[in-house]
């Protein structure tokens, strides 16, 4: 599993993290309710931002690797009907 964002954007992960959980304990105190999943979410991007993997990023790059060199588009599909 290597790397696959920046270190910019690792930064800016384990803030925007640490600041949505920040912000959940908060409410937590104030209104002693908080959805667990919110908790959650905001922890994967701090761990997300600490090891630099992204697994949404990792599919999403997986799924536009071209894998035969021939560059797949709409046209080419839409005039492959049109014979």
């Amino acid at each position: 599993m290597k790397p696959n964002i920046g270190i910019i954007n690792s930064m800016v992960r384990i803030t925007a993290g640490l600041s949505m959980l920040t912000l959940l304990t908060i409410r937590a105190n104030k209104t002693r309710e908080v959805h667990p999943m919110l908790v959650v979410l905001a922890s994967m991007k701090v761990a997300e931002g600490i090891v630099r993997y992204c697994p949404l990023t990792a599919a999403f790059e997986e799924m536009a690797e071209e894998t035969d060199g021939i560059e797949q588009g709409w046209q080419q599909n839409l005039n492959q009907f049109s014979s």
